[in-house]
């Protein structure tokens, strides 16, 4: 077999092992109470990911767009739309166990996976559109440099709805 491409048995099982990861993450980020869980979970996680991708610092906004990429099993769900100066846009097409509940509370705490990875590569990570806003089918997301002038707008911050 080619490096890099896995069988249809890994195949599901990658998917398999995701759905759950992610069903854990929603179910400890939903309540507020779980917050040190919910923390200590995703930050545990993105190390194990950083050092399995060997994540490092970015120089620019396309390299950082790269590095949170790599530190997933299926870059192609995690698609880079466009890289301005100093900020990467890209979507998250994973279906998401908090999509169209309303809850960007859960969702933000959720995301503290992919803030941690972001951190590593040097950057900022900003869910812009979340799945658990009513009819929202992919999360729109940015990945700022450290220099960026311009302040994004975070989904939990725009959208109400959710627990805080």
């Amino acid at each position: 077999m080619a490096k890099g491409r896995q069988s249809g048995i890994g195949k599901r099982l990658t998917g398999s092992t995701m759905r759950a990861l992610l069903q854990v993450s929603a179910w400890l980020a939903r309540e507020p109470r779980r917050q040190a869980w919910s923390d200590g979970w995703s930050r545990a996680l993105a190390a194990a990911a950083v050092r399995r991708a060997r994540i490092a610092p970015a120089s620019d906004a396309a390299a950082l767009a790269v590095a949170w990429q790599r530190a997933f099993f299926s870059p192609k769900q995690l698609p880079v739309l466009r890289i301005d100066t100093d900020t990467a846009h890209a979507e998250i097409r994973t279906p998401c166990p908090l999509r169209a509940s309303g809850d960007t509370h859960a969702c933000h705490r959720m995301m503290a996976f992919d803030r941690h990875v972001a951190a590593a590569a040097g950057g900022r990570f900003v869910v812009l559109r979340s799945q658990a806003e009513p009819g929202v089918q992919v999360c729109e997301v940015a990945l700022q440099m450290p220099a960026a002038r311009i302040r994004l707008v975070a989904a939990h911050e725009r959208a109400s709805g959710g627990q805080a």
